[in-house]
């Protein structure tokens, strides 16, 4: 999948509940007080002429400085076709800036003695299980929420993916395939995210979402923020979300998040968001109440787990990870962090808890490092330092990769071998294919080639070379440009497709299922009967109403297993298969048993 709609750019960054409430109920607006030292005379000019560049729709930002609003707006449209402007009330999806509210939520647990953070997840959860047995006795809370489980992105397992609970994405856990050692390397992961919100949620007898809003939103006063981009869309002020397509943008459809709700499911406002940056900056307090302790907040804006690589600018410091944000330094000022990208929206979230500076800005165009160019400005503003030319400097970049990726096609780089072709008929490569922590890929004939379906997700497959299909380019697909390649087993079958759903661990094998109709007792009904074995009878009889079983007298019986069609494979023998033949008027007329490299056919009686 395109990493840019799920990844937080971290060279840059450190690189079920209704709404709370309806528009009408939304609290006054802050009052606005004047910012100090350098001031931000100009910004507005800023702002507008970066939207231009970057085609940004619309914007909200608010900046907080000695525990005052200095700056709270607009900027831009919510709606472009209806010309509905930007409001500080305005709702936008914060996606993984969501992180640091699970991480809240789980403090306000530690605070009352019901969860350690260096305890094992399984003391809490009995049923937590991950791929490798000694992480799941040994993973605990902490590092679910630093990024240090082993476990990379596998984010595939989750988008689009609104037809499974939480509960059940926490059980797929056991089946994904993990690349480095538990604390060994910085690996940003939304599935190790999500089971601390589940996490919390169980531990506070509830779900996620009530737990946040409870411990978290309820005592910020955040009251127009919810979890959900459908109860969003209910409000009189929301965002629509936009995605640039070879130079035009264009609306999209809302990402509606589901179980993983806890890796990036909340939508705030610019003014509820202001209340969030003065309970960061005041290490947890907000107005007379410490929500969390003081320990817990300065733990999340601490160094837990060492980000690997150089700084991409020399303005910014080495990387580490807190719990739920980055912590870096930006112009040797320490700077807490955390970016938010998904389906046409991209937040960022910065404030320098010694200077008491904290900028939020959010966009609603996702695959733009917008929002880092604007609270980078902001910072330079009021620290009083001389401006970095951001803009200019993500503007190159972005032109540069543009120019790069040009290149490379008109060279042929990304092409084709020519010649070649498929190795089967097309309809032998139509079907079902399961992986135990993806789940189902359908793939159905359409027109020349295929539709491919994952999740909720459907998108065209067109021949590349060989046994490999590819969807083809475009900005609005999610899927554009992933390849799929077929393997042939020994039998000369398509018995799965693998493709590189994940960089980190080897390409990920869906296995051919039969087709639903295998296991239903009218089909099967067909070839129940006696076939005529050498010196022998095959008995095949209908166990319950879904499973066929063959027996010759003296033997056990063995569980025929669908493979597709009607071929079943012989349960406990390996290699063995029994494929059913028809005769002209479509009834079942013989047999041919498969094992060895051998073919025996045997009559129905």
């Amino acid at each position: 999948m395109r990493t840019r709609y799920f990844h937080i750019l971290l060279a840059i960054l450190t690189a079920v509940s209704p709404a709370i409430a309806q528009r009408k109920n939304a609290p006054r607006a802050a009052k606005v007080a004047e910012p100090q030292r350098g001031g931000l005379d100009g910004l507005d000019d800023f702002i507008s002429g970066a939207m231009k560049d970057w085609k940004v729709p619309g914007l909200a930002i608010t900046v907080v400085q000695d525990g005052k609003v200095v700056l709270l707006k607009g900027y831009g449209y919510r709606d472009v076709s209806k010309q509905l402007p930007v409001t500080p009330n305005t709702l936008f999806c914060i996606a993984s800036m969501t992180k640091s509210f699970v991480v809240a939520e789980l403090g306000t647990l530690v605070d009352e003695g019901k969860l350690d953070w260096d305890k094992p997840v399984y003391d809490y959860l009995p049923d937590f299980r991950m791929y490798d047995p000694v992480v799941t006795e040994r993973l605990t809370t902490r590092d679910l929420v630093t990024h240090r489980s082993g476990l990379p992105r596998h984010d595939l397992t989750w988008y689009s993916n609104a037809d499974i609970t939480r509960k059940e994405m926490v059980e797929r856990l056991r089946y994904l395939q993990p690349s480095k050692d538990l604390r060994q390397t910085f690996q940003y992961n939304n599935l190790m995210f999500m089971t601390a919100g589940y996490l919390g949620g169980v531990l506070h007898g509830t779900t996620w979402e009530e737990a946040v809003r409870q411990r978290v939103l309820l005592p910020l006063g955040m009251a127009n923020t919810n979890f959900s981009v459908l109860d969003s869309q209910k409000s009189a002020d929301f965002a629509q979300p936009y995605r640039k397509a070879k130079e035009e943008v264009k609306q999209i459809l809302f990402y509606v998040q589901g179980a993983v709700g806890p890796a990036g499911e909340i939508n705030t406002t610019a003014e509820d968001i202001s209340h969030y940056l003065s309970f960061q900056l005041s290490k947890g307090k907000y107005g007379d109440k410490q929500v969390i302790s003081e320990n817990n907040a300065v733990q999340m804006q601490s160094p837990q787990m060492v980000i690997q690589g150089t700084p991409q600018f020399p303005e910014l410091g080495e990387n580490s990870y807190g719990m739920g944000f980055g912590v870096t330094h930006y112009r040797g000022h320490k700077m807490v962090n955390h970016g938010g990208a998904i389906d046409g929206f991209r937040s960022e979230l910065a404030f320098l808890p010694n200077e008491k500076i904290g900028v939020v800005v959010f966009v609603n165009l996702d695959g733009t490092p917008m929002p880092n160019v604007v609270v980078y400005n902001v910072l330079d503003r009021l620290l009083g330092l001389e401006q970095v030319p951001w803009n200019q400097r993500f503007l190159e970049i972005d032109k540069k990769r543009e120019q790069s990726e040009e290149e490379a096609k008109k060279r042929g780089f990304t092409a084709p071998k020519p010649g070649t072709h498929p190795s089967h008929d097309s309809k032998e490569y139509v079907g079902d294919y399961e992986n135990a922590g993806y789940g189902r890929i359908t793939i159905e004939p359409q027109g020349e080639g295929f539709l491919m379906r994952i999740n909720r997700l459907s998108a065209p497959l067109k021949h590349f070379h060989y046994d490999v299909f590819a969807v083809p380019e475009d900005p609005l697909d999610p899927l554009e440009r992933e390849r799929v390649m077929f393997q042939t087993d020994v039998k000369g079958e398509i018995g799965s497709l693998s493709m590189t759903l994940e960089p980190n661990v080897p390409d990920i094998v869906f296995t051919r299922v039969a087709e639903a109709r295998m296991r239903e007792k009218a089909f099967l009904e067909a070839f129940v009967g006696q076939y005529e074995l050498p010196g022998n009878v095959l008995a095949i009889t209908l166990r319950g109403e879904h499973t066929l079983v063959a027996s010759t007298p003296g033997q056990p019986p063995r569980e025929l297993i669908p493979r597709h069609g009607t071929l079943f494979d012989v349960q406990g023998l390996n290699g063995a298969s029994l494929e059913f033949k028809m005769d002209a008027s479509g009834k079942v007329s013989e047999a041919v048993l498969y094992q060895g490299g051998s073919a025996l056919i045997i009559k129905k009686k």
